[in-house]
This record gives structure tokens, C-alpha cells and sequence, in this order.
């Protein structure tokens, strides 16, 4: 089966700037890999990792999955494949986070809380530390004291700046990064 990676970051951005073209390339390059992508399923650096999917020569119909907040079923990006219309607004976050991985490409407030849904979810998180925002913020740290892997004690928010990076991670560590959140417990 293959693994689904998260997307997530800055809902506006420039078309022709940085952020746009780190998610347009790494779509691309997690699609040349083998993975398919899930994000919330709008504008900006969602739509921008979307279109890169789909510019992949082993792009396939269901490689790009877009978790959207509303019931709307027509208010996602154009080159979503798979819509899924939760109708939870931005509570959907953990819903997108909850991915084999997950990758932050700046963002604002709803980019820290996918990032602060996948740490408890022990998912692996990457998050590039070349362009401004919460992703910048978070790399190469531990959101917290948890011990989430007794067998990777290196684990934190892997720090990244280039697509080959986020591919080299993946293939160190996704087969790793494995366990699910059963729940909060007491």
C-alpha cells in the first residue's frame, strides 16, 4: 500500500514565490516516489503541492486527497482528486494531519495546529526551515518532553530545505514511524 503524506502550510501565497515552487517541487518529487498526497484541499501551498502531483510523470487518478472543511463538496482546489467534505471547518486539521507523515511548508496558525495534532498522532513530521512561518519555527525541535519511539531517540520535527531532503527523511524513517494514537489515557 502506498503512504499518503501531508501537505500542509500557507493557505495565500505568491505563485511566483518561494513557497509555491517548494510545494509545487515536492508534490512532484513525493509522486515520482511512490507516495500519495493529502492536504486540506484549498488554496495556496495545498493547491500548489496538488498541481506538482499531477505534473509527475507516475501520477495516477487518487494520488492528490484534499480533506476539506466544509460540506461543499465543489469548494476545493482544481487539482483535487479525492474530495472529502467533513463539514468540521478547521477541526479537520486533525484529519489531515493524521496522514503516514506529514510536511510543513511555512504556514500560520492552522499549519501549527496540523503540526501540534501530528506530534500526540506519532506521526513523522518534516518541516522546511527555508521560508518564513510556523514550519521555520518548529524545525529541528520536539514539540514536547514525550518519549513517542523508544527506538529513535533522534525523534522531533525533522528539519528540511529542499524536496530531495523530505524524500530522504521519508526513506529513512517512514517505515519507522508506524504507531497510531490509541486514545488519551489517564
Amino acid at each position: 500500500m502506498r503512504k499518503i503524506v501531508a501537505i500542509v502550510g500557507d493557505s495565500k501565497i505568491d505563485k511566483d514565490g518561494d513557497k509555491y515552487r517548494i510545494a509545487f517541487e515536492t508534490g512532484k518529487a513525493l509522486v515520482d516516489n511512490g507516495y500519495r498526497i493529502q492536504s486540506g484541499g484549498l488554496a495556496g501551498v495545498m493547491e500548489a503541492a496538488f498541481a506538482g502531483a499531477k505534473a509527475s510523470e507516475k501520477y495516477k487518478e487518487g494520488d492528490t486527497i484534499a480533506i476539506i472543511p466544509s460540506f461543499d463538496r465543489t469548494r476545493k482546489n482544481e487539482h483535487a482528486d479525492i474530495v472529502i467534505s467533513t463539514g468540521m471547518d478547521m477541526i479537520r486539521n486533525a484529519i489531515v494531519a493524521n496522514a503516514d507523515a506529514v510536511v510543513a511548508i511555512g504556514g500560520g496558525a492552522g499549519t501549527l495546529s496540523e503540526i501540534a495534532f501530528a506530534w500526540p498522532m506519532l506521526r513523522l513530521i518534516l518541516a522546511y526551515d527555508n521560508v518564513d512561518g510556523w514550519s521555520q519555527k518548529v524545525a529541528g525541535t520536539r514539540l514536547d518532553n514525550r518519549i513517542r519511539y523508544e527506538d529513535i531517540p533522534e525523534d522531533k520535527v525533522y528539519a528540511v530545505s529542499s524536496p530531495e531532503e523530505v524524500i530522504e527523511y521519508l526513506n529513512k524513517y517512514a517505515d519507522k514511524y508506524t504507531k497510531y494514537h490509541k486514545g488519551i489515557v489517564l
